[in-house]
């Protein structure tokens, strides 16, 4: 983006834009939220680039657990529940699971016949040889899709320090391409990216869809993702409907 265009975006002059680019000029409140604006910035970010200005931060980061999120918590939970007895569990923005439905649980356990995850971090899952990993079929398209959704992540919070150690830790795992390291690695030709589960009943196909808060003025809310999976074939509907009816199929 060049500066000229950034200014259009913020509805300020180049010059003046220049000037609080190079600590010339301070800028107002309101330039830091045109300037937010114009870069699509998360609230985490926003709040950074205020207190960067010397202002306080604008939105507040409450645990989904406080009362004021109540509401909130109940529309997250009417979600899990009508996804049964279909995989949907809640993302935070470092990718760790905060809770998952029946149907996750049901999945989880049919497919890794009854061992235990080692992580909570769902790209730990996807990488660990010794968790998920060896369970998916398709490994390297969906490995691949999962990292670039971090690489995208990454690209609008560059101060998120976590995420970057979370990519160095991902690129270390064994077989996993160098060249993953940059942003744009892989390409799918599908309509949409499937994840495909070894297992006792044959393979199960899945694909997801993606839930997230509209005009949320909380970071907490702005952060939160909820997952939900969908069969991709009438096989998969058939376990997943005989799981949570309590017979091993």
């Amino acid at each position: 983006m060049s500066q000229l265009d950034m200014a259009f975006e913020c509805g300020m002059s180049a010059r003046h834009l220049g000037f609080v680019e190079t600590g010339k000029a301070q800028p107002s409140r309101d330039a830091i939220g045109r300037i937010a604006n114009a870069l699509s910035l998360p609230l985490r970010e926003r709040n950074a680039l205020l207190l960067a200005a010397g202002y306080a931060p604008q939105y507040a980061e409450r645990e989904l657990a406080t009362p004021a999120l109540e509401r909130m918590r109940d529309a997250v939970d009417l979600i899990l529940q009508h996804q049964n007895p279909y995989p949907a569990f809640i993302l935070d923005r470092r990718f760790d699971v905060l809770g998952g439905n029946d149907g996750a649980m049901n999945i989880n356990r049919f497919v890794m016949q009854g061992r235990e995850s080692r992580h909570t971090n769902l790209l730990r899952q996807i990488f660990d040889p010794d968790d998920f990993r060896p369970v998916i079929l398709n490994w390297p398209a969906v490995a691949a899709g999962f990292l670039r959704r971090l690489h995208d992540h990454l690209a609008i919070t560059p101060g998120d320090e976590y995420g970057q150690a979370l990519l160095t830790e991902l690129l270390g795992y064994p077989g996993v391409p160098q060249e993953w390291r940059f942003r744009g690695i892989g390409s799918e030709i599908e309509p949409v990216l499937t994840l495909d589960f070894r297992s006792p009943a044959g393979p199960l196909r899945f694909f997801e869809t993606i839930t997230t808060f509209a005009a949320p003025f909380d970071v907490t809310l702005d952060e939160l993702q909820i997952d939900c999976a969908f069969p991709a074939d009438a096989l998969t509907a058939s376990v997943c409907a005989r799981l949570a009816a309590g017979e091993m199929p």
